[in-house]
C-alpha cells in the first residue's frame, strides 16, 4: 500500500493532521492549553506528517496563527487552509462565498501563515446566497495572481465538482466521510477515477451500536484502538484517501499516528466494508 500521494511537485505522507481541534471548545477562542497545542503541532511532524489541514474559520484565526508559530517557515510541510465560512460564535458556522469575501479571506490568510501562496487553498463550503461557479473562479482568479499555488474544493457534490473543474485544475476534495458515513461515496469515486486528492473529515465518525460492536471486536484482534482501526480502514480504503485526524493532545495524536502501521487483513475489511450505516 502506497502511504504517500503526489501534491503537484510535493510528496506528501498519507496520514496528515487535521488543525481544528487546536482551538478553544466549539471550535472558537484560543485552545485550552496554549503549549499542548503547540507541542501538538510540532510532535506531528516529527512523527512524519506533512501535510497540515487548518482553516481560517477555526478560532476564528487561532489555528493558523499556532501553526505559525509552531511550524514556520514550514520547511518540507505543505500547510493547506480554507475561506469561505465566518463565525458568530462556538459552533457557529456561516457560509461567505462572495468574490470580495475569498479575496480578503486569502490575503488575511497569508499573514497569518507568514507566507507568499498558499500551497494549498480550499472553498471552504458552497454558499447558497452565491453562485457556486462565481465563488469557485475567485480561486482560480487568486491563483493566478500567485498568492495561490493549488485550489481545492470542500462539501461539495459530483456536480459540482465537474464545475468548478471547467476553470482549472482541482487537486483535493475534502468531504465528511468515515467508516460509518458514506454519504461522499460516489464523490471519492470520482476523485479516485481523476486522480484527486480525497481528505475526509470527522474520519472517526460514528455508527450504530452494532456496528461499534463489530468495530471492537476487530480492534481487539488487531490490540489497537477503534480511532486506529477506522483510520487504518480509510488509508486501506482508496489510495486518494488523505485521513486527516485532529486532536488537542499530544497522546491522542500518538495514537492515531499508529494507524498508519497497521495492515487490515483481507476478511476484515470486508466485515468493516458491510458496516456502513
Amino acid at each position: 500500500m502506497d502511504m504517500t500521494f503526489k501534491l503537484g511537485d510535493k510528496t506528501i505522507n498519507r496520514l496528515g493532521f487535521g488543525a481544528m481541534r487546536v482551538t478553544g471548545d466549539g471550535v472558537w477562542g484560543p485552545p485550552p492549553d496554549h503549549d499542548e497545542a503547540i507541542k501538538v503541532l510540532q510532535r506531528a511532524v516529527e512523527l512524519g506528517v506533512n501535510f497540515i489541514d487548518t482553516a481560517d474559520a477555526y478560532g476564528p484565526d487561532v489555528s493558523e496563527n499556532l501553526i505559525k508559530e509552531a511550524l514556520h517557515p514550514y520547511k518540507g510541510i505543505v500547510v493547506a487552509t480554507k475561506g469561505g465560512m465566518t463565525r458568530s460564535g462556538p459552533n457557529q458556522w456561516h457560509a461567505d462565498g462572495r468574490p470580495e469575501h475569498i479575496r480578503e479571506a486569502c490575503d488575511a490568510s497569508l499573514n497569518r501563515l507568514g507566507i507568499d501562496q498558499i500551497e494549498l487553498y480550499q472553498f471552504h463550503r458552497p454558499d447558497p446566497n452565491v453562485p457556486f461557479t462565481e465563488s469557485v473562479k475567485t480561486f482560480f482568479d487568486l491563483q493566478q495572481q500567485g498568492k495561490v499555488k493549488h485550489v481545492g474544493l470542500s462539501n461539495v457534490s459530483v456536480e459540482q465538482l465537474q464545475q468548478a473543474m471547467e476553470f482549472g485544475e482541482i487537486v483535493s476534495v475534502q468531504n465528511r466521510y468515515s467508516l460509518f458515513d458514506r454519504d461522499s461515496e460516489d464523490v471519492l469515486e470520482f476523485c479516485e477515477a481523476h486522480g484527486i486528492m480525497f481528505i475526509p473529515w470527522y474520519p472517526i465518525g460514528g455508527g450504530s451500536e452494532f456496528g461499534e460492536h463489530a468495530l471492537e471486536e476487530i480492534a481487539e484482534k488487531y490490540q489497537a484502538a477503534t480511532r486506529q482501526i477506522g483510520i487504518a480502514w480509510l488509508l486501506q480504503h482508496s489510495p486518494v484517501t488523505v485521513p486527516i485526524p485532529g486532536t488537542g493532545s499530544v497522546a491522542h495524536l500518538e495514537e492515531n499516528m499508529k494507524a498508519a502501521d497497521l495492515q487490515l487483513d483481507p476478511e476484515d475489511i470486508d466485515q468493516l466494508d458491510a458496516l456502513a450505516s
